[in-house]
């Protein structure tokens, strides 16, 4: 028998409430897209739960996707027989046959959406389950966490059978929380701290500085390959790249050593909130963790974050080293993002960075900076390209880059 169907549950946006319409719509937005090389589907989204047709596409193409999508709990493939129970049986009986092993417990959980079906809900749990301690022996009903639950639907057009209930993405369906810029360097952190943001519902945009000739192409291609690897769980991302090299070269110039990253850092930053405005960004992220690094103390965040008033938002905030590399190594990010090609930051690191840096010692310093300037020379660099999880990119030129602001 063949899997006709598969039936997604939505998990945590059953708890929304008078928006959650708007949550399952979104979902269902998402899925459609993420779905579109799969011609014949059919996507339906109800109150409770998705369904997927397949209309003959192949079931475990259309589960591997499913797995990336964020906002769905769970799904479980199903089989559709006509509304017969001679027929629910022979099904019932070839899916168990699938998973049976000795002594293994089961239940049958019936829906009926069809109250005219000529048996209940009871009925059918009884009948079924008959057939299932008939067809294989030794097998025994459990209600509480049995080794197999087969769950029934009777709706108006047919059974639906299903024993198979697989993880999926969790989290809330990118784009119900707004967009948001993502500072992306070639590390480990900034790719999860992105993964974790799209998980909570954020569309992001990737922000790369790069410092050429102080960083290298592959540097500036291993962030590509990165936002690559984030694109998985959305159509595309987009990737502004931002040459930043004008802007290191006069923090060398004019700031005292142990203060560069501090000014560094927020003229990224100054950068970034740029481009989330004209982009119509709600917010900016990025992969600090407290205590980490120089820049990632208290002290460093509040002289840092005071140029910008928008919410800059650190995903990775309370995780240690290891926490986020057990992350990027679930999201295939990590040995990537261990390749040995610096980005700008690593270049230009100071050997004593302040790790409590003074704000008005900040400001007295950026005096001696054209900010202006080297921000408006910055942005009329940009390029923007479109990045796929296959790492296509379909790139924007200059002039219409500066339509866009």
């Amino acid at each position: 028998m063949q899997i006709t169907e598969i039936l997604v549950r939505y998990g945590e946006l059953s708890t929304k409430g008078k928006n959650r319409k708007y949550f399952i719509k979104k979902l269902q937005r998402n899925t459609r897209s993420k779905l579109k090389q799969y011609q014949n589907l059919k996507i339906v989204a109800n109150r409770d739960r998705l369904h997927i047709t397949l209309n003959g596409e192949k079931a475990d193409a259309v589960m591997e996707d499913l797995e990336d999508i964020f906002g769905i709990q769970n799904f479980s493939p199903v089989v559709k027989v006509g509304k017969s129970v001679e027929e629910a049986k022979k099904a019932v009986v070839h899916l168990v046959g699938k998973h049976f092993k000795e002594n293994m417990t089961f239940k049958i959980t019936t829906r009926r959406a069809d109250h005219n079906f000529e048996y209940d809900t009871n009925e059918l749990n009884q009948i079924l389950g008959s057939e299932v301690e008939e067809s294989f022996q030794p097998v025994s009903v459990q209600m509480k966490k049995p080794d197999l639950d087969v769950r029934v639907e009777v709706r108006l057009d047919g059974i639906f059978i299903s024993v198979d209930t697989l993880p999926g993405a969790g989290g809330l369906p990118i784009g119900t929380a707004g967009k948001g810029m993502l500072m992306l360097s070639g590390g480990i952190d900034s790719p999860v701290a992105g993964y974790l943001a799209m998980r909570r519902g954020v569309e992001i945009e990737a922000v790369h500085f790069h410092s050429p000739p102080y960083t290298s192409p592959k540097a500036l291609q291993k962030a590509k390959d990165l936002t690559a690897k984030l694109a998985r769980y959305t159509n595309e991302i987009k990737f502004i790249e931002v040459p930043f090299t004008e802007i290191q070269e006069a923090i060398k110039k004019h700031v005292p050593e142990s203060y560069s990253m501090t000014i560094t850092r927020r003229m990224m930053l100054r950068l970034t909130d740029r481009i989330r405005a004209d982009r119509n960004g709600l917010a900016i992220m990025n992969g600090e963790s407290l205590g980490q690094v120089a820049s990632q103390t208290l002290d460093s965040m509040m002289a840092i974050n005071q140029v910008t008033s928008v919410p800059v938002l650190r995903p990775l905030i309370s995780m240690d080293k290891n926490d986020i590399i057990s992350i990027a190594e679930k999201i295939d990010t990590f040995e990537l993002a261990i390749q040995p090609y610096e980005d700008c930051c690593t270049v230009f690191a100071p050997s004593k960075p302040k790790t409590k840096p003074k704000l008005k010692k900040v400001l007295e310093i950026e005096e001696e900076l054209d900010i202006k300037t080297l921000i408006d020379n910055a942005l009329a660099g940009i390029k923007i390209s479109s990045i796929s999880h296959e790492d296509s990119s379909e790139e924007l030129s200059n002039s219409e880059f500066q339509s866009l602001f």
